[in-house]
């Protein structure tokens, strides 16, 4: 249970003065505070951008040496790591493995509560075991206080097995800073409610793990400008997005375009290559693996160049 002194040590925990009447007021004018606080929250993300480009570039490194990206977290923490990790194969057509996300207390705390499974210290290095952690891995504690159990021993762990390590969390100074290789802190002050971690606090970690994970993506080549170039087609939906793909990236028409996929067998980055530099798919898939999976890099090789 937390101290009366250590939740006011927190910033997180801290009780908002703008918000004291928070019982008094209406729907609209809840919704209109909420509003305002979550306004500040993206500059207190902007003011981490050196820490959060730091670790995309660890764990790029990671990547690119075979190794993977871990998320450990409890509570909502554990839930959005998660949700970042489970995106990643359909977007990216990455393996399940690649980037994991592990919840103190397990798939179950996905739905439901498992609150005292964040005291477990010893749970956390025992969760990284079960995915034989290793140096190769880069490993992302988040937790909004910086000092769950759970999260720190974790971390511990990592650092002992000669993972890269990273804390997220939304006070400074706190313990995971102290123990990971970089530190990512976005103040965003006390919340509206006080103590409930998954408005403000938990709005800055979503957004932060969607840069971790999107521009360590981009950056091994996972799209093509801003296109998702390596999206997984598993439904009319994405079959639909997957030839307007590449019809941006090539001009081609939509017949041009579902041909090329057909062709390709249903790989986005594939065809477009195919498409551009009139290759066929055995040896445009060469020349994929010779740029790494880099698609720019590949036409660049070819003889003709990108629209």
């Amino acid at each position: 249970m937390t101290r009366d002194s250590d939740r006011r040590a927190l910033v997180s925990e801290g009780r908002n003065p703008r918000s004291t009447d928070l019982d008094r007021l209406s729907a609209r004018e809840i919704v209109a505070l909420m509003n305002a606080e979550d306004a500040g929250v993206a500059a207190a993300v902007g003011a981490e951008a050196e820490a959060i480009a730091a670790a995309v570039d660890r764990i790029v490194a990671a990547f690119r040496a075979g190794g993977r990206l871990i998320y450990v977290g409890a509570g909502t923490s554990g839930r959005l790591g998660v949700l970042d990790a489970s995106e990643c194969p359909p977007t990216y057509s990455v393996p399940p493995g690649m980037v994991i996300g592990l919840i103190a207390g397990g798939d179950q705390a996905i739905r439901h509560s498992v609150e005292d499974a964040e005291d477990d210290r010893a749970q956390g290095a025992a969760d990284l075991d079960s995915v034989a952690v290793g140096a190769a891995d880069v490993v992302v504690g988040i937790a909004v206080s910086g000092k769950t159990p759970y999260v720190v021993g974790a971390l511990e762990h990592a650092r002992a097995e000669g993972a890269g390590t990273v804390a997220l969390c939304c006070n400074p100074g706190a313990p995971v800073t102290e123990i990971a290789e970089i530190a990512i802190c976005p103040v965003v002050g006390p919340e509206v409610l006080t103590g409930s971690t998954r408005l403000k606090s938990g709005t800055a970690q979503k957004m932060v793990l969607n840069m971790l994970s999107t521009a360590s993506m981009v950056r091994i080549g996972k799209s093509y400008g801003n296109l998702m170039v390596d999206v997984a087609i598993s439904n009319a939906k994405l079959a639909r997005r997957a030839a307007g793909i590449v019809q941006e990236a090539t001009g081609c028409t939509a017949e041009e375009a579902e041909a090329a996929l057909a062709a390709s067998g249903g790989k986005v980055k594939l065809a477009i290559l195919m498409q551009i530099s009139g290759q066929d798919a055995q040896t445009a898939a060469a020349a994929l693996d010779a740029a790494g999976g880099v698609l720019r890099d590949a036409i660049a090789t070819s003889s003709t160049g990108a629209p």
